[in-house]
């Protein structure tokens, strides 16, 4: 699907997605009309998504990251649906997963300290409906955040 300048492009992308067009061009060893057509292409056939800031939460006070796997009440028919629409309404979960298996959703959650986590914990985590089960990992730390792959 991908030939070699393609990958040429996307590699130097991921590397610095702010650079210019001029740049990138540069990198990848093509004509600036190449990897803006290339670019077009890559995004109409889905391979591109976008480009994203990542912010660092940590700078911003954050300084607690809890990783919460979530057992659902499957009795329920909704259990699914109604849980996630009340989950995306938390402002501190940052990332909702879904999984096949005992645990059902992960969800990662960032406070800005443990008294912060506590409250939100008993206030929004808790109040969320159709939990059968709920189990709390404390990121330590983060030893592989590789955001690029290996094209």
């Amino acid at each position: 699907m991908l030939d070699d300048i393609d990958r040429r492009i996307l590699r130097h992308l991921q590397g610095d997605p702010s650079q210019p067009i001029s740049a990138l061009a540069d990198a990848a060893r093509v004509p600036q009309a190449t990897v803006t057509r290339r670019l077009d292409k890559l995004r109409q056939t889905g391979v591109l998504l976008g480009t994203e800031a990542i912010i660092n939460w940590k700078a911003l006070g954050y300084a607690v990251e809890v990783s919460l796997r979530i057992t659902l009440d499957k009795t329920q028919t909704r259990a699914f649906d109604d849980f996630l629409v009340a989950a995306r309404k938390v402002p501190e979960v940052i990332e909702i997963q879904t999984f096949l298996g005992r645990v059902d959703v992960r969800l990662s959650v960032i406070a800005r300290d443990m008294t912060h986590y506590q409250t939100l914990y008993r206030d929004s985590i808790l109040t969320l409906p159709h939990i059968a089960d709920i189990e709390a990992l404390m990121q330590v730390a983060s030893v592989l955040d590789r955001r690029e792959l290996p094209l």
